[in-house]
This record gives structure tokens, sequence and C-alpha cells, in this order.
């Protein structure tokens, strides 16, 4: 007999699967493991299946947390390094039928949004973003109370729009120079990859050094929250965001919150929503997925 009130989440990463019951939007069990590699759509979905399995008698429907483009239950790879063969997937509804309850799927940041929003940081707004910094830039947006979601699954790519960039894109606007995605100029992989250059380990080195006042570090940390401060404004003047919550291993820094506010406030006011860290954490994604699955 399923509950009627347990959720069951599941959110499927690059390096690792964590799936969770979840109570009146808390997770009151968990398991985790690795992502098989490579990772192909047969061998991701058994191990997604033989780790969610245990939870299933105990739920009443089960929400989806998958990187990609996600569109009716379906999902393809944007980044095919990462889930090679991931072309139109119908990842719910396989996961669905296997498990035999109600099964949703959303984007792993869409999913994160809506769960900051139900749960975290975003309470009280009804125009709200979520913007994670971490391996990646991701994204997701909730507009007059509703999560957006595109019919493509590309809606809220934030790390994809264009930003004057340093890499070698082979692409040039001639009033503008080199544009890059945001993603390649601000992720926890590009502060990585820059840390290296300056002789440091890494991008959470790279972080240390600049909020202890190292100015060459704290130069290339800035920029990375210029950037994304940059592209807030853009949203909140397209769109009327009126908050956003910052996730992941570099947006949660107080560092990094800091800078972004601070950069921030080169805009005109009315550009300059509230910048918050997102509560919720890892988890964000996992509850999430699982409030979409049951919102009905």
């Amino acid at each position: 007999m399923h509950n009627s009130s347990a959720l069951l989440a599941l959110d499927i990463g690059g390096t690792s699967m964590r799936a969770a019951l979840i109570q009146s939007g808390t997770i009151v069990e968990r398991a985790d493991c690795p992502t098989p590699k490579p990772s192909r759509p047969d061998a991701v979905m058994q191990a997604a299946l033989k780790l969610a399995a245990p939870f299933a008698p105990d739920a009443a429907a089960i929400g989806v947390a998958c990187a990609g483009a996600v569109a009716g239950g379906r999902v393809t790879a944007t980044a095919a390094h990462t889930f090679p063969g991931w072309n139109d997937v119908p990842l719910a509804q396989q996961i669905g039928a296997t498990l035999g309850l109600p099964c949703a799927a959303l984007n792993d940041a869409r999913a994160a949004a809506w769960g900051e929003y139900v749960q975290g940081a975003g309470r009280g707004t009804d125009e709200f973003m979520f913007i994670t910094v971490s391996t990646g830039v991701g994204a997701g947006l909730v507009l007059g109370g509703r999560l957006h979601l595109a019919g493509n699954g590309l809606d809220a790519e934030l790390g994809f729009v264009s930003v004057p960039a340093r890499w070698n894109a082979g692409t040039e606007v001639p009033t503008l120079g080199k544009l890059g995605p945001l993603e390649f100029e601000t992720s926890g992989t590009a502060l990585g990859l820059q840390a290296q250059a300056l002789g440091l380990a890494d991008a959470r080195a790279l972080a240390d050094s600049a909020e202890s006042g190292v100015a060459r570090s704290d130069m290339v940390y800035r920029r990375s929250a210029a950037l994304i401060a940059w592209k807030i404004a853009d949203t909140a003047a397209l769109l009327g965001v009126t908050r956003v919550a910052l996730g992941g291993s570099v947006g949660l820094r107080d560092g990094y919150l800091d800078r972004v506010r601070r950069c921030l406030r080169s805009f005109p006011d009315r550009y300059q929503p509230e910048v918050v860290h997102a509560e919720l954490g890892a988890d964000a994604g996992l509850i999430g997925a699982g409030l979409w699955a049951g919102r009905g």
C-alpha cells in the first residue's frame, strides 16, 4: 500500500545519485551511490531503480531531478561527455512504470529552484531565481508563482548566456570581441583553471586566497561574481525577478555572495533584486523533485 503523503525523490548527477523519502517537505530517509561510468542511459537507469526501489512501497509518487534538457519527462544531455547516449530518453516513463508510481522529471537546477521556492529562500516572493555556481552554472525560474518550463527543456540556461570571454572561443562579434558561455568564465571549474594559472591548487584555494585579501586572487574571484551579478541584473530587467538565491560550492560562500551584492550595486536600483544564500543546500534538487511530483 502506497503512503498517501510520502514522496520519493531521485537526483541523478554526473558523479553520484541520491534517493530520498520526503514527508511534509522534509527528508526522512535517504540513500546514495556513485553514478555508473560511462553514464549511458541503461546503466544509469538500472542503478537509479536499484537505489530508489526500497523506498517505493512507502511513496505516493516519484520526482526525478536530472542534468540536461528535460521536457515531457524525456531527457537529452547538454553535456554529452558526462551523459553519453542521452538523446530523448523517456526517463520519467521508464522509472514510473518500473516502480509502479506516477513519475515526473525536471532538470536538476529547475528542481532546486522549486525546492527553494516552496521550502527555502524563495518563500514570500513570486518572482524568484535560483542559481547554482558549482562545477557549472545552472538556474531555475519561478515567475508568477509558477516554475517556468519551456517546451524544449532549455529555459533558464544561465550558464550558456554570452559574456566577454578570456578563453579562445573562435567566434567574434565585432563590437564586443570574443564571447563565451557564462559557465566557462565563472563556474567552479573555470575558477579552478584560473587558480592553477596563479599557482593555486583549485577553486577553493583561490576563494580562500581572495577572501584573505590576496589582490591577484581577488581580481579573478571578483570577475566571476561580477559576471553573475551582471546576468542577475539582466534577468531582473527582462523578467522582474525580485529575489535570487545562490547555491553550489562557490555560490554558497559568504565572500562570493558579498562580491555579487557589491557588483550588483553598480546597476540601476530597479535591476537589483535581493540576493541571498539558498537555504536547502545540496538537498534543494531532491526536495524540489519530490515536491514537484506531489504538487497535484
